[in-house]
């Protein structure tokens, strides 16, 4: 079969392997037995050709674990001669430098055989929200953030090994719940390697190779041509990252280096690696310098080899974003998570309709809980929060989005079921959003406690945050405004939002969310949209007036256009 001559085939095959990762994908919510995958969705399906080269990803997955499983799951699979892989054969591992950063983004690869032969690869990265460890972003080595699993094989021509599962077990605090997501992982890959064989049977393929190499050749070609229409030159940025806690500030130094359809990201100049849990691998700094690049330039074709190969990055080792090992690197989205925001900075000028203002959820602000329930039995769980969408050209910033994480927030009825806990308040804040001509999406607040009464757990509750924005707000661009700044409250004062705080039964913990940064002037956004906001509680009339010089009858609800033009003339 010839894909080559045949579009229409190639995109119905295309469609084909899309839906086949996503029902590994659908797999995965079904049979995962933490809150943070099912809930959450931080995890990430994928397949590659029989080369190691990605051909396809989940629709919904974790860009920073997709793109950088594109770089380390071709890696391993070309370190290991093609025959010593055997049908059955099920890989896993979760070193931080090979795969997606963290000692949490745990990998299980599997070969896919078809008539004898190893045809592609299927593999998964699932956060799992206990590894052992301290859980802390103020370690100072990866040794004390958990279980490090090199390469190995958990089924060997379909024989468990045992010892991996009990190493594994023995090492975490909930293992029941450790060991339930390793075999959904297990059960994605096998969805995804029936499907592809399916298809194969169906199409009369023996290898896919051709059809990766069709797939792969035209999506390169759309993301050159898209790169084409950005002028050559070179579009620097410096920023800053704020440290964890009262730690020293971190310097980003890149240069976008644009030339015909290649692109260079050059990171000299950037800050050393710290002494927390915030430093990046090369593969996770890649994965969301990709994701900016691919969202700035063409958002719309599809995600494999092709996509990646126009894009080149160099990062002095050592350097904060190219960590070396033995560095922590727990936190590593309080700094990993800035670098599309980094990247869409630098490129405002070249396409300022392409990027948006900084974002409340950039980074994620990650909250690991762990404890006893009554009956003595450990727990552990691990909220993800958003915060407000910058804000585009465009249109306005979603509220509470996790970006560029893409990841869910855990829903309050999740909460309080698989914890001792109490949601007592979620809400999004008004006047959290940064204004702008278009605003930027508000961020949350939700107060959590402890139950003093018959509830109460055995013993104190431990809270990892892993957080950022309490120092500097995200920024409102081409004249937009800031939003509001994160915080977290302890018994309604502030408290430190590094290393572990510990609470008691009765205690009560408030994390706020940031907003989203505007884009434009506020004094340039339409009158109607602001009384629009105002009815739905996202802007005060105060500051309807204050930010966007908006005057607004509280009885009528209705604008005096009169005093408008009065007030945004005077600004």
């Amino acid at each position: 079969m010839t894909v080559k001559s045949d579009p229409i085939t190639l995109e119905i095959l295309w469609r084909r392997m899309i839906s086949i990762v996503d029902e590994a994908d659908a797999s995965v919510s079904r049979t995962a037995f933490s809150s943070l995958l099912r809930d959450a969705h931080d995890y990430t399906c994928m397949f590659t050709d029989s080369r190691g080269q990605e051909l396809a990803q989940g629709t919904f997955c974790t860009p920073g674990q997709a793109g950088a499983m594109a770089l380390g799951v071709k890696r391993f699979i070309r370190s290991v001669p093609s025959e010593e892989y055997r049908p059955g054969d099920v890989f896993i591992m979760n070193d931080p430098w090979l795969l997606a950063g963290h000692l949490n983004d745990v990998c299980v690869l599997s070969p896919i055989f078809f008539k004898d032969k190893a045809v592609a690869f299927t593999a998964c990265v699932f956060h799992h929200a206990d590894i052992g460890g301290r859980v802390s972003s103020d370690n100072r080595e990866v040794y004390e953030e958990g279980l490090f699993i090199p390469p190995v094989k958990l089924y060997d021509a379909g024989v468990l090994n045992r010892a991996v599962m009990d190493i594994l077990s023995k090492n975490v605090r909930s293992p029941e719940e450790a060991v339930g997501d390793v075999r959904s992982q297990v059960a994605a890959n096998h969805v995804c390697s029936q499907k592809i064989i399916e298809m194969m049977q169906d199409e009369n393929l023996d290898t896919l190779d051709d059809l990766a190499d069709a797939i792969i050749e035209r999506t390169e070609t759309s993301i050159r041509k898209a790169v084409k229409k950005i002028p050559d030159g070179i579009y620097p940025y410096e920023g800053v990252i704020e440290g964890a806690g009262k730690r020293d500030d971190i310097t980003i130094s890149l240069k976008v280096k644009v030339q015909d359809s290649d692109i260079l990201i050059d990171f000299e100049g950037t800050s050393p690696e710290v002494n927390w849990g915030g430093n990046v691998v090369y593969n996770f700094t890649y994965a969301y310098v990709f994701m900016a690049i691919k969202s700035a330039f063409d958002p719309n074709i599809p995600i494999n080899e092709g996509a990646i190969r126009p894009i080149k990055m160099k990062a002095p080792e050592g350097c904060v974003v190219n960590c070396r090992f033995p560095a922590p690197v727990a936190a590593r989205m309080q700094i990993g998570h800035f670098m599309t925001e980094m990247v869409f900075r630098a490129l405002a000028t070249a396409t300022p309709d392409n990027i948006i203002a900084d974002s409340g959820g950039t980074p994620a602000q990650s909250n690991i809980l762990y404890g006893k329930h009554k009956d003595g039995k450990p727990w552990v769980t691990m909220l993800i929060r958003g915060g407000g969408l910058g804000a585009s050209s465009r249109m306005d910033g979603h509220h509470c989005a996790i970006f560029p994480a893409n990841g869910a927030n855990t829903p309050v009825e999740i909460i309080e079921s698989d914890t001792p806990l109490l949601v007592e308040a979620r809400e999004i804040l008004c006047d959290s959003g940064g204004p702008g001509r278009k605003r930027g999406g508000l961020g949350r607040r939700m107060v959590l406690r402890i139950p003093d009464d018959e509830n109460a757990p055995e013993d104190e509750l431990t809270i990892a945050v892993q957080a950022g924005r309490f120092r500097y707000p995200p920024r409102g661009i081409f004249d937009g405004k800031d939003s509001l700044k994160a915080q977290f409250l302890k018994n309604n004062k502030p408290a430190d939002p590094s290393g572990l705080t510990f609470c008691q039964p009765g205690d009560q913990v408030a994390f706020y969310s940031a907003g989203g940064g505007g884009y434009g002037s506020p004094l340039e956004r339409d009158p109607e949209e602001v009384l629009s906001d105002v009815r739905n509680g996202y802007v005060s009339i105060a500051k309807a007036s204050e930010d966007y010089g908006v005057a607004i009858d509280p009885l009528a609800m209705a604008v005096n256009l009169e005093a408008t033009e009065a007030l945004r003339i005077k600004r």
